[in-house]
């Protein structure tokens, strides 16, 4: 399975979305642009999208959600140790209440994975956020049990971007 992500403003993404209906393709809708991510075992309708494979996966996506992607950059290296982390320790996810969906999507072109999950919404992601097993698992410490374990495993420091499912229709 792979996972392409394409970005743009809402109204192009969802035109994208209404002209192939029959793919399987989410619009998120964040901050400050909108995504479309697109999940197929054959090729992208995309131009220039950004490639994943997906090497860990749970759930299904749903029509409504607060979506989470933490980005990691890791080095060529750290490749083999980020992976058996993740694929060993996403099933503590499996019983976090308002807890949806995961992916661990693996780059092809770049250096960041992502650690997609889908949340009933984001009191329930930040909950789980503050709960010593996120701690565990997305451990900083380097005598800690998580994947900063090995100085050489990151690139550069990773990052949380946030979506919504449905479009925020409130005006400023």
């Amino acid at each position: 399975m792979k996972i392409f992500i394409t970005t743009g403003t809402p109204e192009f993404m969802e035109k994208l979305q209404e002209k192939f209906s029959a793919e399987k393709l989410f619009i998120m809708y964040g901050a400050s642009h909108s995504i479309l991510l697109h999940e197929t075992e054959g090729k992208t309708l995309f131009q220039t999208p950004r490639r994943y494979e997906v090497i860990g996966s749970y759930g299904n996506f749903e029509e409504v959600g607060y979506f989470v992607f933490n980005h990691i950059p890791v080095t060529d290296e750290g490749r083999p140790v980020f992976e058996h982390h993740f694929k060993n320790h996403y099933n503590i996810l499996q019983k976090r209440a308002g807890f949806i969906a995961f992916r661990l999507l693996r780059p092809l072109g770049s250096d960041t994975y992502i650690i997609l999950t889908e949340w009933k919404d984001a009191f329930s992601f930040n909950q789980w956020k503050a709960t010593p097993e996120y701690g565990r698992v997305h451990a900083t410490e380097t005598s800690g049990a998580g994947v900063d374990r090995a100085a050489h495993l990151f690139s550069s420091a990773p990052y949380i971007t946030t979506y919504q499912k449905k479009k925020n229709e409130e005006k400023a």
